[in-house]
């Protein structure tokens, strides 16, 4: 698809991704990786006395599937793109936490799709991320990534 043909989707749902499971052991390599080691994620005896009743993944865990959720989605890619490049938020809100074995997937809407300069288009999105079973999402952000064809 061109990103024309994606720029006039603006306001329409782009897309959704395949259901992935937050195991602690992703949970695990996450707190290794970032050096956040804080009970309520590594430690399954201390977060069964939380009202979470066990652990739950990091926040930053959460929002850092998106790109790995966006390559496991049917979101339209624009043709000819040499590279994607993230490049930020405006919003993020952690709403609901994930529960250690629970799965996520994403929706994304786009919300702009703009031509900086030739060749080089902007997409914002709101991403949602919803967790199986439960009413609320674990996050919703407007993400902003760039793409040169």
């Amino acid at each position: 698809m061109s990103p024309q043909d994606i720029a006039a989707k603006v306001g329409e749902p782009l897309g959704t991704s395949e259901w992935v499971e937050i195991s602690q052991e992703r949970i695990n390599q996450f707190a290794e990786a970032t050096g956040d080691h804080q009970f309520i994620h590594v430690n399954e005896e201390m977060a069964k006395l939380t009202p979470f009743g066990g652990t739950i993944a990091h926040g930053f865990l959460t929002l850092s599937m998106i790109p790995y959720l966006s390559a496991k989605s049917d979101i339209p890619r624009p043709e000819g793109v040499k590279m994607g490049v993230n490049y930020g938020g405006n919003k993020t809100r952690f709403i609901n936490p994930v529960r250690a074995g629970k799965r996520i997937r994403g929706h994304w809407k786009l919300l702009e799709m703009a031509e900086k300069r030739p060749g080089q288009w902007q997409q914002t999105a709101e991403i949602t991320i919803e967790i199986e079973g439960e009413d609320k999402p674990a996050l919703i952000a407007e993400w902003i990534t760039q793409f040169f064809v």
